[in-house]
């Protein structure tokens, strides 16, 4: 008896389910690998070659500003610079290439950081009380020991050259010392109590300096905030002197011959002190203060946060400080300083300094110090101080750290790119170079980095809120800045005084990126902005003066309200009066309402370009009826066809820029034609407000949005607004030498809307319709001089009706949000607000708003039913549910250009565009493309949709093709060749085309693979026969942010971003899990807007307003990673000391020095107490390893740690023999020189 199989017998009743809508293909929902009823076994037969074992994620390499600057340090003999930050994240640099991130588990600020100098080791403190020890002998650092005070607040802390002693000063004014061997703390401890005179009453306050002499290392010199100094002996454990001052002490500095010392103080003044006169200082200079007359006290200033006193053999000595301007000079901004004999030279910094150093050629104290630089670090920037010549001038940064030169708002990632756009960049780039930068190589120079064996062209495009757009070399796991394009130019400026010229919809940043589309292929670049405009750009090698094209697109809503008496009864509080808009009259009717006008003005004159990109085509989108048009939300690029496709919640756009033509502009409704798989219907009449055009201008958002709590910026401010702290770094150093930046905490910003009254009465809807012209056949534009911005003719509501059509609210246009300025919180329950969360999320991601008068912020909607999308493809459109659940406007979400077949069963190719929405709705839209080069120069583009209809679960995100050998198949392209090519200017130049068939590779058939993912499901469909081979649901309790198609490992496969943190991999066309790692909690907007895939197994995101972070998800690059990376430390001998001489080193007693070992050792010195301070083993250390592993493989790993320690150990031995050796040569040397000199002589000619 044959075996009935009833899971088939189900796959048929869904196959042939009478509820699918006609061309709608369906598959057998939530299975993995079970081809559905239908498909032929020719069609799953593909060999994947991917494994799970081919997927690893792991961090790569950090670009940018350390966000939110806490701390620096330097190590003069290794040559690099660390920096850390208030989230507890260390940045340490050397020479390019040479760049490690290191982040404390505890995210604790780090408030100091100190290098053993020489020793391949940093120390550092953070805001926990928590001392750290960083190996730096390894590519990625690891913290070897922890020792967390309990009792006591850590305020400065101090190691002296060749010590392996470390000072700790506290905040009760105690000083502790650490052995960095061990990070066991000694029993030695100078109380405050005994560093003061007894008859003293009051505490001295924190330590806020400590100090070896130069002259001697037994004594050290101890700051108080209070203005007290000490000079306490160590040997006797005595104070030696005390100092006394009125004014609270910010930073001391000693003069190399360890008899004097400079103090900073609160008041702006600068005190210089001699041992051997310790009852007041014996200068007091006001540097900054005017002078006054008559004897009079000068007028107060800024404290000086910090000095630095360094001398030098062949000049005067240098005095540089930063602050102590004086109060009464408004707007000045924050100074560095530098005083060099009678000169006094203020460098004004654009953000405030957080810390800086003086580099100097040695590091002994006791010698004259030689200083050629100052590194500064600045809140938003670092740069570097020529001090060797005259005008100061600053060494031009190879670190990428003008990220955020103009917040990031989107991100693109191309690997693999042809190998010759790198240098053409660069070329282009390199002649916009600023001028000035000093001629000297850049001093932060330590560390090793080799090129990898695996290197491809690597290209990162950053869009700004400025308009700009800037290309970055990211090959190699570096970062180069290559070319800069500023979008702006192709506007004209709007001068102060003349009126609006244009309907402008957002006042800050109307330029600002949103989406960018590149063909790396022909460099033909295209971009949309926050002004709901879309530029295309070719790239030049060669200078042109052109006009630019500008073409003016009407996509309108379908349903409008009109205005009744009743409407004007009660105005919103919240709208402005009417304004009178300056412009022609066919733009600003009667009544004042905008229509079809653009939002910016294009130059219309002939516009000198420079060689790179330039300009071609400008396409705006217009105001409609005085309603602004919405923000695009998807855009897509095909340069072999020649078109552009973009789309938003009002329809799609299709552009030749060719021909420079509008070739379809139809609402999203009218692209299904009769293949509309959702019943709708017209809304039941609304009573709504029509808002003047003002209101939607950002003038009247401005009273929705208060000003005084918008955060929404897109200025350098923006990112100060973003601080943990609302009180700048500057102004918070500026109350207490110890002033401790407050932990991180998440943003809390009550962002409020007034109340709207609810007695406001609206109008009656009435719903209006437009028809495109006569040149429009089937729905579709034939014409090739079709007008961009034809009105079109009005139909009645009931022919409206019939046509089947809905038609939504209009909400006010949203005000741009920086990528890196914006925040959102995520629930991850299923509670009404989660998914409020989730929706808003959408909204932005898409570039649509919504505005409710009942809601406050589009975050915090609360929904009047559960959203049933999740276990239904279709969505109510009953008027009796929310209007925030209704789906107001169905967004096209994603388009891609390909060859494919357009309709079911087709037996050849063509060029399709495909379409998704944001109900998980997939159109095909045919086109027809003149065969020959000349008729594609003049005869139109037939454009029209196919009927096809496919369907998924969620918004759609991606699409791609995959041949049926399981490759991808890139979309074609047309060959890069200059425009503005002097050789063949009067000939007309050919285009030449690339074009990639599915069965090109291999004879296997003629079909292909289509693979689709939306927010939460994928699926891969047979093409021509639209069978749904695969679906995969990817998420249940989330949703995808972002979703590529890729290749690694020589093969394709399909990854994902979710909310929730997760990144996964699907193999395809089967789609396998291949990876699922809960990875990146999806903490605020930024990373969901930057957050791309690409080749190779690489992605990045904007891990903070100031720094990109490049991850991968390849095995193969996993492994090959400690290639990639750079050394932090290099093998280099310390410099030996300056001969000071016989007679010198004989009487002056400068430099002596003496064995710490014997007053801090336990011997001498005993225990600690337990309750001070808790030693924790870190997971790089021995004991660390022994407590996170075990068995055989920890065996393993604890003898290969243990082995490099004695390999370290043994090189160590080895370089002090040598230079123990070197240093018995040398006496030896002398004392035979000494020997022949006093050979011949008498005893008393000695």
């Amino acid at each position: 008896m044959k075996k009935f199989n009833f899971r088939k017998v189900l796959d048929g009743l869904t196959a042939s389910s009478p509820g699918s809508a006609s061309g709608t293909s369906t598959c057998p929902g939530g299975t993995t690998g079970v081809p559905a009823v239908g498909v032929t076994p020719r069609e799953t037969e593909v060999q994947e070659t991917l494994a799970s074992e081919n997927f690893q994620i792991c961090k790569t390499v950090r670009h940018g500003f350390p966000y939110q600057p806490t701390a620096l340090a330097f190590d003069p003999v290794q040559k690099i610079v660390a920096i850390g930050t208030r989230t507890g994240g260390v940045r340490i640099l050397g020479r390019p290439g040479v760049d490690c991130y290191c982040q404390h588990d505890s995210e604790a600020a780090v408030l100091h950081l100190q290098f053993p100098i020489n020793e391949g080791a940093l120390v550092t403190a953070c805001a926990d009380d928590t001392l750290h020890l960083w190996n730096l002998r390894q590519k990625r650092p690891a913290i070897l020991h922890s020792l967390k005070f309990n009792r006591e607040r850590i305020t400065f802390c101090h190691i002296p050259f060749q010590s392996k002693w470390l000072y700790v000063g506290t905040e009760r004014g105690n000083t502790h010392v650490v052995n960095i061997e061990s990070f066991i703390l000694s029993g030695y401890i100078i109380m405050w109590n005994k560093a003061i005179e007894l008859a003293t009453k009051t505490h001295p306050g924190p330590v806020v300096h400590l100090s070896d002499s130069p002259r001697d290392e037994g004594k050290m010199l101890i700051g108080f905030e209070s203005g007290t100094v000490v000079l306490w002996d160590l040997r006797t454990k005595k104070p030696d002197f005390r100092f006394y001052y009125d004014e609270a002490i910010h930073s001391i500095s000693w003069h190399h011959e360890g008899k004097q010392f400079m103090c900073s103080h609160s008041d702006g003044s600068l005190t210089m002190w001699n041992l051997k006169n310790t009852a007041k200082p014996f200068q007091i200079t006001f540097p900054h203060a005017k002078s006054q007359r008559d004897g009079k006290k000068p007028d107060p200033c800024k404290p000086i946060l910090k000095v630095e006193y360094k001398t030098s053999r062949s000049s005067e000595p240098f005095i540089i400080f930063s602050g102590g301007l004086s109060y009464d000079k408004a707007g000045r901004r924050p100074s560095l300083t530098i005083m060099h004999g009678k000169s006094i030279t203020v460098l004004e910094m654009d953000h405030p300094i957080v810390e800086f150093l003086t580099l100097c050629e040695t590091p002994y104290p006791n010698e004259f110090q030689e200083p050629y630089a100052v590194v500064v670090l600045l809140e938003k920037d670092f740069i570097v101080v020529d001090l060797t010549q005259s005008h100061f001038p600053i060494f031009e940064n190879p670190y990428p750290m003008d990220i955020h030169e103009s917040p990031v708002t989107c991100t693109a990632y191309f690997a693999d790119c042809p190998p010759e756009l790198i240098p053409a960049l660069y070329s282009v780039g390199a002649k916009h170079k600023k001028q000035g930068y000093s001629n000297k190589e850049w001093p932060v120079s330590g560390g090793t980095w080799t090129l990898g064996t695996q290197t491809y062209p690597e290209i990162i495009i950053t869009g700004h809120a400025d308009g700009s757009i800037k290309f970055w070399d990211g090959s190699a796991i570096t970062l180069e800045m290559l070319y800069k394009l500023k979008t702006s130019k192709v506007f004209e400026k709007q001068k102060v005084g003349e009126g609006k010229q244009v309907a402008e919809i957002v006042e800050e940043d109307p330029y600002a990126i949103q989406m960018i589309s590149w063909c790396p292929e022909s460099r033909i670049l295209c971009v949309t902005g926050i002004s709901a405009h879309v530029i295309l750009y070719r790239f030049s090698k060669h200078e042109a003066t052109t006009e630019i094209v500008s073409l003016e697109v009407r996509l309108q809503n379908d349903v409008e309200d009109i205005i009744t008496p009743e409407a004007t009864e009660n105005i919103s509080p919240y709208t402005e009066p009417s304004q009178p808009i300056t412009g022609s009259p066919r733009n600003v009717s009667p009544e004042g309402i905008k229509d079809s006008i653009p939002c910016l003005k294009v130059k219309s004159r002939p516009v000198r370009m420079p060689q790179g990109y330039q300009a071609e085509l400008v396409i705006q989108l217009v105001w409609v009826d005085g309603e602004p048009p919405q923000q695009i939300a998807s855009l897509a690029l095909n340069s072999a066809y020649g078109l552009v496709a973009f789309g938003n919640s009002n329809g799609l756009a299709v552009v030749d820029f060719i021909q420079k033509t509008v070739l379809l502009s139809m609402g999203t409704i009218d692209l299904y034609g009769s293949s509309d798989p959702y019943p709708r219907q017209l809304r039941s009449p609304r009573r709504s407000k029509q808002l003047t055009a003002d209101t939607f201008c950002m003038r009247g958002l401005s009273n929705i949005y208060s000003d005084s709590k918008k955060r929404i910026r897109t200025s350098h401010q923006s990112l100060s607004e973003l601080s943990d702290s609302p009180v700048s770094l500057e102004l918070e150093r500026c109350k207490s030498p110890t002033s401790v930046p407050p932990p991180t905490t998440p943003h809390n910003d009550p962002r409020t809307f007034p109340d709207t009254p609810a007695n406001v009465k609206a109008s009656h809807c009435s719903p209006v319709f437009y028809l495109l012209d006569n040149d429009n056949v089937n729905g579709h534009c034939t014409s090739p001089t079709s007008q961009p911005c034809s009105t079109g003719k009005r139909v009645s509501a009931t022919e409206g009706a019939k046509l089947n059509r809905w038609g939504p609210s209009r909400p006010p246009f949203r005000k741009v949000q920086s990528a890196a300025c914006m925040e959102i919180s995520l629930p991850a329950s299923h509670t009404e607000v989660g998914y409020a969360s989730r929706r808003a999320m959408l909204q932005q991601l898409h570039g649509i708003s919504i505005y409710s008068q009942d809601e406050h912020h589009s975050t915090s909607y609360t929904w009047s039913e559960k959203e049933s999308r999740d276990n239904s493809f279709s969505r109510s459109r009953s008027s009796s549910v929310s209007s925030i659940d209704k789906e107001s406007k169905e967004t096209i979400t994603a388009l891609y250009f390909m060859d494919s077949y357009g309709r079911k069963n087709d037996g050849t190719l063509s060029p399709c565009l495909w379409v998704g929405t944001s109900l998980g709705v997939v159109l095909v839209i045919s086109l027809n493309l003149p065969s020959g080069e000349e008729q594609r120069q003049s005869e139109p583009v037939m454009v029209a949709p196919s009927g096809t209809v496919l369907m998924l679960k969620g918004a759609v995100l991606t699409f791609s093709s995959v041949d049926c050998a399981g490759g991808l198949i890139h979309p074609p392209y047309e060959v890069w060749r200059d425009p503005n090519s002097m050789d063949d200017n009067e000939k007309p130049r050919k285009r030449k085309l690339v074009t990639f068939s599915p069965s090109s590779s291999q004879d296997m058939g003629d079909y292909h693979f289509a693979v689709i993912c939306s927010e939460k499901q994928a699926k891969v469909y047979s093409l021509p026969s639209q069978n749904c081979l695969y679906a995969h649901s990817i998420t249940e309790s989330s949703f995808v942010l972002r979703a590529d198609v890729v290749t690694v490992c020589n093969s394709v496969c399909l990854a994902c971003f979710c909310a929730n943190g997760h990144i996964m991999t699907l193999s395809l066309p089967s789609l396998r899990p291949m990876l699922d790692v809960n990875y990146l909690p999806l903490t605020d907007m930024r990373i969901a807007r930057t957050f791309c895939f690409t080749n190779g197994g690489q992605a990045l995101f904007l891990s903070s307003p100031t720094e990109i972070q490049r991850i991968t998800y390849s095995q193969e690059m996993c492994e090959n990673l400690q290639d990639m990376l750079g050394e932090l430390f290099t093998p280099v001998e310390t410099p030996e000391a300056q001969n000071r001489g016989f007679l010198k080193g004989l009487f002056g007693g400068s430099g002596q020095t003496f064995d710490r070992e014997e007053l801090f050792g336990e011997a001498a010195a005993g225990k600690a107490s337990r309750s001070l301070a808790q030693h924790i083993p870190g997971p790089g250390s021995m004991e660390g390893m022994k407590a996170a592993a075990g068995g055989v493989v920890g065996d393993l790993a604890r003898a290969r740690i243990a082995l490099d320690e004695r390999g370290q150990r043994l090189g160590e031995l080895e370089e002090r023999t040598a230079a123990m050796m070197g240093s018995a040569e040398s006496f030896s040397k002398h004392a035979h020189e000494l020997m022949l000199k006093c050979k011949d002589k008498k005893w008393y000619q000695l």
